[in-house]
């Protein structure tokens, strides 16, 4: 089975909806691999981001607003052991630049290794990953060589390879993360429970016993 996942790294529920697929791949077992596909949830958003607190106020209508929902988020990681530590956030990201770097680690074989230490750097450190300094910290402290990871961050590699992946996701008619594509054909749209996910295996390994005995 092939699952895309399209994600970005300052959405908390994508980062809970990881957490609830690697518990239902774990519990369905089976030849399972992941592909993270990029969408930005700020596609807009200055290359050097932009005040966490002003951006907040500005999408929610008031820091209030947005607590009461910041709550329910916290309940869910506490539920998937992940301590989000928003007070530590300081600046809303331009996450591109994360992307190109989780395309480049999917070449390297260590695409979910980056996905996770990217989400823990900006959720849990407050860690500034629309910079890339840290990107390539980051990077190299989930196996890849920092300063060659510096260096292709700093070109042009991938720009167009990450946009066609978003556009492609679009043309999907995705709008929202996290989105479970698997195999191509079977979705799942949020950070929904493992069983909702331990359903969606059983559904397809059904399928295709039913396509394997009609051919």
């Amino acid at each position: 089975m092939h699952i895309e996942i399209y994600s970005d790294v300052v959405c908390p529920w994508c980062y809970v909806g990881k957490r609830r697929l690697e518990r239902a791949l774990a519990a369905f077992g089976g030849d399972v691999r992941t592909t993270w596909r990029p969408f930005q949830l700020n596609p807009t958003m200055p290359i050097e981001g932009t005040d966490r607190k002003a951006y907040l106020e500005a999408k929610f209508g008031s820091l209030e607003a947005f607590e009461r929902l910041e709550g329910q988020v916290i309940a869910a990681g506490a539920s998937e052991r992940i301590p989000f530590a928003f007070e530590q956030i300081k600046r809303t990201p331009n996450t591109f630049a994360a992307h190109r770097l989780i395309w480049h680690a999917q070449r390297h074989g260590k695409q979910d290794a980056i996905v996770e230490a990217l989400f823990h750097a900006y959720f849990v450190e407050g860690r500034s990953i629309g910079n890339v300094e840290t990107l390539a910290q980051v990077a190299a402290q989930a196996g890849l060589e920092r300063a060659e990871t510096e260096a292709f961050l700093n070109s042009d590699d991938g720009v167009a390879d990450v946009k066609a992946e978003e556009a492609a996701g679009h043309s999907l008619g995705i709008r929202g993360v996290p989105h479970f594509v698997m195999n191509g054909s079977y979705a799942i749209s949020g950070a929904h429970p493992s069983e909702t996910f331990i359903s969606a295996f059983k559904k397809i390994e059904a399928d295709r016993a039913v396509r394997k005995a009609g051919s």
